[in-house]
C-alpha cells in the first residue's frame, strides 16, 4: 500500500487500509481532479477518512480518500515497469547508486548482487546480475548505508535494521514495477514490541521519508522530458 500510495503517511496509510482493506491507489477528490479523475456518484458514501491539507489555512482536516477504482475519467499517466537491460533501469540504477552516503566499489567475487560493510564504511556491488536484480538489492543495501550514517548512528546492528531496510527496497521496487519477495517479518514483534506508538510511527516515517525521496529522483530522471515549444506567432528575442 506504501509503495502504490508513496506520498501519503503512514498513518494515513493505516488509517485507510483499516477502513477499507480494499483499497489499492486513493486521493482526495481534489486530488482526484487534478489528475483527470472524478467521484462516481454511486461510490461516495464509500469512501475512507484521512488526514489532509485543507485548500485553505493551515495544518490538517478530516477528508475523504476514494479509491481509483470509485473514479472515472483520464487513464492515468504511469511510469512502465524497470525492466532489464532498458534505458530506463539505467537511470534508475544511476539515480538509486547517487543516494549512497559510502563509497562504492565492484566485486565479482561478491556472493550476494549488493552489501554494504558497516566496518569498513563501503558498498560492494557484484555487476555480473541482472538490472532489476541489482536494483533491488542495492536499494537494501544503501538503505542500510544511509541508516548506519557513517558511524553517526551508534545503535546501528544490521540484523535489527535488516526489516527497514528491506521494507524501503520493496516500496521502491513495487513503485517501478521490479520483482521482489516481500520483506521478512519474522522477527516483526521481537523488533518493535518494546516500543511506544510514538517511536513506531517515527520508523515507519523514516521508511516512507527515505524511499520516497529516493523514488521521488528517480521518478524524475527516467520520466521523458516534455519540451515547452513557443507558439507560432511568439516573437523570439
Amino acid at each position: 500500500m506504501q509503495g502504490d500510495n508513496p506520498t501519503y503517511s503512514p498513518g494515513n496509510i493505516a488509517m485507510v487500509m483499516f477502513q477499507q482493506p480494499g483499497f489499492t491507489k486513493f486521493c482526495t477528490p481534489e486530488r482526484w481532479k487534478t489528475l483527470g479523475r472524478t467521484v462516481a456518484e454511486s461510490h461516495k458514501d464509500q469512501s475512507a477518512k484521512i488526514f489532509a491539507r485543507p485548500t485553505f489555512g493551515k495544518g490538517y482536516n478530516l477528508a475523504d480518500a476514494y479509491d481509483i477504482s470509485q473514479t472515472q475519467g483520464r487513464v492515468l499517466n504511469q511510469s512502465k515497469p524497470l525492466v532489464n537491460d532498458s534505458n530506463e533501469i539505467s537511470k534508475a540504477l544511476s539515480t538509486l547508486l547517487n543516494y549512497s552516503v559510502v563509497p562504492i566499489i565492484a566485486d565479482r567475487n561478491l556472493s550476494t548482487p549488493a552489501r554494504y560493510d558497516a566496518s569498513k564504511m563501503e558498498l560492494s556491488i557484484n555487476p555480473d546480475h541482472e538490472d532489476t536484480t541489482l536494483f533491488a538489492s542495492i536499494a537494501t543495501e544503501i538503505a542500510h548505508a544511509r541508516i548506519h550514517a557513517k558511524g553517526a548512528n551508534a545503535g546501528y546492528d544490521r540484523a535489527d535494521c535488516e526489516l527497514d531496510a528491506q521494507s524501503i527496497s520493496y516500496i521502491l521496487c513495487r513503485r517501478f514495477g521490479v520483482e521482489r519477495d516481500l520483506p521478512d517479518m519474522s522477527r516483526l514483534g521481537e523488533l518493535y514490541e518494546d516500543w511506544t506508538p510514538q517511536d513506531r510511527r517515527q520508523a515507519l516515517d523514516h521508511i516512507q521519508n527515505m524511499s520516497k525521496q529516493i523514488g521521488g529522483s528517480i521518478e524524475r530522471d527516467i520520466t521523458p522530458q516534455t519540451k515547452n515549444r513557443l507558439p507560432a506567432h511568439s516573437p523570439v528575442r
